[in-house]
């Protein structure tokens, strides 16, 4: 049986999406070595399932679908500049949230309980953090030129985006990096 490698996921409005692509570009006018996710991989990430059995996708998304309509829509804001592990060791770079952040969290829970029921899914050692990946260090020699950066964008504003959906996603390791595809839809309800 095929195994596909599978997440759960929120999409972003254009406008979001437009604003972090210019901040893509205006940090990558720094000259730091960044593999930046490009504009059609950019999304919330929920929970990563990792591969699973292809026969398993539908059972996935029947979950998903109910628990995600138990769950009202909402806005989240994206705002400001971070990384993971920390400012002075940066591998990931990514914006923050300030709005909707409880929201992704129950939601996160709700969907989290349903998938260990179903036994396609292990709980991740560290809590979620939700966040908005924008590209990922390509050398650790110049971590410590990201600590003013960073300082100077903590505050960047990147919009609202109405959260509506929740999406299953596929995810194909290709040459030039992974490539998305939905395998499933599942509204708020509330």
């Amino acid at each position: 049986m095929a195994r596909i490698r599978t997440f759960i996921a929120v999409d972003l409005a254009a406008g979001v999406k437009d604003r972090v692509i210019g901040l893509q570009e205006e940090l990558g006018r720094t000259g730091a070595g960044v593999k930046w996710v490009p504009r059609q991989n950019l999304h919330l990430t929920l929970l990563f399932l990792g591969d699973v059995g292809e026969l398993d996708v539908v059972k996935i998304c029947r979950v998903v679908q109910a628990r995600s309509r138990k769950h009202a829509p909402f806005t989240v804001d994206a705002a400001g500049l971070g990384a993971f592990p920390n400012g002075r060791r940066p591998k990931i770079l990514w914006v923050g949230l300030t709005n909707g952040v409880p929201e992704l969290r129950a939601l996160h829970a709700d969907l989290e309980e349903g998938l260990l029921d179903l036994g396609c899914y292990r709980r991740e050692e560290r809590e979620y953090t939700p966040h908005l990946t924008l590209g990922r260090l390509s050398h650790e020699d110049r971590a410590a030129d990201w600590a003013p950066v960073l300082a100077q964008y903590e505050e960047w504003p990147g919009g609202s985006s109405a959260v509506d959906q929740v999406l299953v996603m596929s995810s194909e390791m290709r040459r030039d990096g992974p490539e998305y595809a939905v395998m499933g839809r599942a509204p708020l309800g509330g």
